[in-house]
């Protein structure tokens, strides 16, 4: 029943009339970075959902950002797309669409956005039922971004932009644990079949508004997450979960190395979340961790059995846990995440990492 805080849907749509106000500079010297996906890379945007219960702008959320202030971050501070983009060269993540369309889009200088919602997948079913963002209506979002970027700056200038920008996608989970919440029939090869279908439309999609250079994180191994843990007796991994999200990252491989053939111009990083985050579940001496296995903000056994909230229990030692709450990891975990991403091998990250990427 936990797994209600990760579906998806919103129907929103925004004409460029409507953020017609002017994006003043552009900085060269670091690419913008445009991300898109769920949770792990929402900043805010659910916050600004006013029929959903999928958000995070409540303590204990937030509690080391700065000013300890609950953002709408589904950790105790920054998440990985803030120390992807800080590897960048920029402060934080780039703000969330919403906000950006709420303040009219005036700002000093035009950085990316963030269009991540948590709760958001893959398929436009996942979670249909719940008053979120999906991948299809953040693309739409972009689009019109990307129409008001023209606008201003011109087709050609919007061109060499986009084509120099970073796509950030973080996507997947929330469409296998709702093939297990809804004790789907479907085979299992069959659904992740699907799932890269709606990839490659989606990847298509932005690659046709002008993005290029792609940086994709795989779904991790989902089944050791605490609000996985506790449907098995021993506290052990829910090892199926693992399974497909080990298919799922092997099918993205495959679907990317298809796409860069047939795209032209297109680059990519795959970062092999799975691995990396199993070599910290299996060696987690080596990263600093003490737990694995439980939430830092929760309740119940391993304090998986409630979500984050002001009444939950709260860990005081932080850095010692790997997972944040039910699903998420902690601040800590996210930046050795965005480090691995950025400056890793191809142990964790293939054909180049995101580092190589940004620079191409």
């Amino acid at each position: 029943m936990y797994l209600v805080f990760f579906y998806l849907l919103v129907g929103t749509f925004f004409t460029v009339s409507q953020v017609s106000s002017a994006i003043i500079t552009i900085n060269f010297t670091t690419p913008a970075i445009f991300i898109f996906g769920d949770s792990t890379a929402d900043v805010g945007t659910n916050s600004f959902l006013p029929k959903t219960k999928i958000r995070a702008n409540f303590p204990y959320n937030g509690i080391d950002f700065p000013n300890s202030r609950p953002t709408g971050r589904f950790s105790n501070g920054f998440n990985s797309a803030d120390y992807l983009s800080k590897l960048m060269g920029q402060k934080r993540s780039p703000q969330p669409y919403l906000f950006l369309l709420k303040a009219g889009l005036r700002k000093p200088m035009f950085r990316g956005v963030n269009f991540a919602s948590g709760a958001s997948g893959l398929l436009d079913v996942t979670g249909k039922h719940l008053n979120i963002v999906s991948m299809s209506e953040q693309i739409k979002q972009f689009k019109t971004v990307r129409g008001n970027l023209t606008l201003v700056k011109g087709k050609g200038a919007t061109k060499n932009i986009l084509a120099t920008s970073v796509f950030a996608i973080s996507v997947g989970s929330n469409d296998i644990f709702g093939y297990f919440e809804n004790r789907s029939t479907v085979d299992p090869t069959i659904f992740i079949a699907s799932l890269m279908t709606a990839y490659e439309c989606h990847i298509e999609s932005l690659y046709n508004l002008g993005a290029r250079k792609f940086g994709i994180i795989s779904v991790p191994p989902i089944g050791c997450c605490p609000s996985q843990r506790i449907f098995n007796v021993t506290g052990g991994c829910f090892e199926i979960e693992n399974t497909f999200a080990r298919a799922f990252h092997s099918s993205l491989d495959t679907l990317l190395k298809k796409l860069s053939c047939k795209l032209s111009g297109m680059k990519y990083s795959l970062g092999n979340s799975y691995e990396m985050t199993i070599n910290v579940i299996n060696f987690p001496q080596l990263f600093n961790f003490t737990y694995v296995d439980r939430a830092c903000c929760g309740e119940g056994w391993l304090n998986a059995e409630k979500p984050c909230s002001p009444k939950a229990n709260l860990c005081s030692s932080r850095n010692n846990y790997l997972f944040w709450d039910l699903f998420h990891p902690t601040q800590y975990a996210s930046k050795l995440a965005a480090e691995t991403l950025y400056n890793g091998g191809p142990q964790f990250v293939t054909p180049i990492n995101f580092a190589q990427l940004a620079a191409y």
